[in-house]
């Protein structure tokens, strides 16, 4: 057995965490426990869980956000390592089984994340080069976007106690402003070989419920300066990714008229362009 917690957040999807569930429960190797956050869910989700897996842990709490519920079940949580697995995505039988392989291989990396099969609207679609998946110290590849998906990691319990949980003020991005903080102290492990399947498309998905969404990523680049740990060249990365995104959300809020917003962002801008300036 690899001692290692499955954490499931879910809000309404009765019909897809069957699926998730069903990856965990099939992998070829046995983890510690399987744990599923129900965030406040009004379809029948936990009782649903509840009569067709005794197994598995439900939480139930009310409706916080994903952060909170991913943090509710690493709190929970009693195996050395932690793994996370969306409601709507699906492990293939050897994920753990891979990478707990690559981890035992390399003991001194404590967070190992693989590739993966996307499906959108029932049809598989191929990622962009911008989303190629790479380890190694990464920090610098996690400006620009989200390269690492929650359902593929396997994360070191060492790791929150190092640099924190997922931050629950953030309704999106959490995973984004996660990787920062991570991959700022921590090498990452990868294994280059598709091992889960991640479903898009759907109308639940939190990039469409939140518009314009660089907002959070410019709280998380912000926050990510404030560490007393980053390499000037780093630093000097981060506030030019800082202003692209800032560049980005003014010419929405410009759009959508919304004159108080962008004058703040303006301020940002200029803010963070004289940090910029000063390191030249």
């Amino acid at each position: 057995m690899f001692d290692c917690t499955a954490v499931i957040p879910v809000y309404n999807r009765k019909t897809t965490v069957q699926r998730a569930i069903d990856s965990i429960i099939n992998q070829s190797v046995p983890l510690r426990e399987v744990i599923v956050v129900d965030d406040g869910s009004t379809d029948g989700t936990a009782d649903f869980i509840q009569s067709n897996y005794p197994d598995v842990k439900v939480l139930s709490q009310p409706n916080k956000g994903v952060s909170a519920a991913r943090n509710a079940g690493i709190e929970e949580s009693s195996g050395e390592w932690i793994a996370f697995l969306d409601s709507d995505d699906q492990w293939l039988s050897n994920k753990i089984e891979t990478q707990s392989h690559w981890l035992l291989t390399h003991p001194d990396v404590l967070i190992c994340h693989c590739d993966e099969i996307w499906i959108r609207n029932n049809i598989r679609v191929n990622p962009k080069k911008r989303h190629k998946k790479q380890g190694g110290w990464i920090y610098l590849n996690c400006l620009p976007l989200c390269v690492i998906s929650p359902s593929a990691v396997v994360i070191h319990r060492k790791v929150f106690e190092a640099i924190g949980i997922f931050d629950e003020t953030l309704p999106a991005c959490e995973d984004y402003d996660l990787w920062l903080r991570i991959t700022k102290k921590f090498e990452v492990g990868y294994v280059d070989q598709p091992l889960l399947v991640k479903y898009g498309g759907h109308s639940d998905q939190l990039s469409r419920k939140y518009k314009a969404i660089d907002r959070f990523r410019i709280t998380a680049l912000a926050k990510s300066l404030n560490s007393d740990c980053l390499p000037l060249e780093h630093r000097k990365k981060t506030l030019e990714t800082l202003i692209e995104k800032i560049e980005i959300y003014l010419g929405g809020a410009r759009k959508r008229s919304k004159s108080n917003q962008v004058l703040d962002y303006q301020v940002m801008r200029n803010h963070y362009i004289a940090q910029l300036e000063q390191i030249g």
